[in-house]
């Protein structure tokens, strides 16, 4: 007997996409209706400047599956990331980022797999940036992997599926684009089978990303820090009923 479709909450943030939102908003739910049995697609808009959030709110009136949250202010992508996750409403959750430098049906490569791991991240193995970004995510991740012992190729692509569980169990503080790192590593360190899959990546045809502006990258170094302050302490996940005395 095969196995039913899962239930799926699919989110994807949005600043500066009115280009793209349309389009990402049609591939997940083209997505969906092929791998789901219920599905809900929910868009975040982190009170973008363009028209992303009206664009978002037309989808929603065209599909009944298609929600939008809108935050009031900008409040950063780690932020519109925390939104999405409380938002959904399943049990396997989805996200993807709304400038479609990331394809959504690649997520079938992480559907495939997610009876194996609790999280499930992609790592570049062909990356269509400039030379500066490419540099800039190699120093990132050999940083990440010293300051943290972790093993992860490229720890915050922007897109992943988590089951809820991990979730639930997991605190996330960062509103910077350090979350996904954050994710990931708290997940590995308290145990929970954490899945790579590989993905090619597609340029932006308008604009630029906003993860590497200074704003960003100074937020995200102040997250950086302090987490691994939090996660090194002498406190952090202790076993039940032990304490350092």
């Amino acid at each position: 007997m095969a196995n039913p479709k899962p239930d799926i909450s699919l989110f994807f943030p949005v600043y500066n996409d009115e280009n793209t939102v349309r389009i990402v908003a049609k591939r997940a739910l083209e997505l969906l209706e092929d791998v789901a049995g219920n599905y809900e697609v929910i868009i975040v808009n982190d009170c973008s400047p363009d028209a992303s959030g009206a664009i978002a709110d037309q989808l929603a009136r065209e599909h009944e599956a298609i929600t939008v949250v809108h935050h009031p202010e900008n409040r950063g992508y780690g932020a519109a990331m925390k939104t999405g996750i409380a938002a959904s409403r399943y049990d396997i959750i989805c996200m993807i980022d709304g400038d479609n430098e990331y394809d959504v049906f690649d997520l079938k490569k992480m559907l495939a797999v997610k009876d194996y791991y609790m999280l499930i991240i992609a790592f570049r193995y062909k990356k269509l940036y400039s030379t500066k970004r490419i540099f800039i995510s190699f120093v990132y991740n050999t940083v990440l992997r010293i300051l943290f012992n972790s093993p992860f190729r490229d720890i915050s692509t922007g897109i992943r599926l988590i089951h809820r569980a991990v979730v639930d169990d997991v605190e996330l503080t960062s509103n910077s684009p350090f979350i996904g790192a954050e994710l990931t590593i708290k997940s590995m360190l308290r145990g929970f089978p954490v899945g790579e899959v590989g993905i090619q990546t597609f340029p932006r045809d308008f604009g630029q990303g906003s993860a590497t502006s200074f704003k960003n990258i100074m937020a995200t170094i102040k997250d950086i820090f302090r987490i691994r302050k939090e996660i090194f302490s002498d406190n952090y996940n202790m076993p039940e009923g032990r304490t350092r005395g």
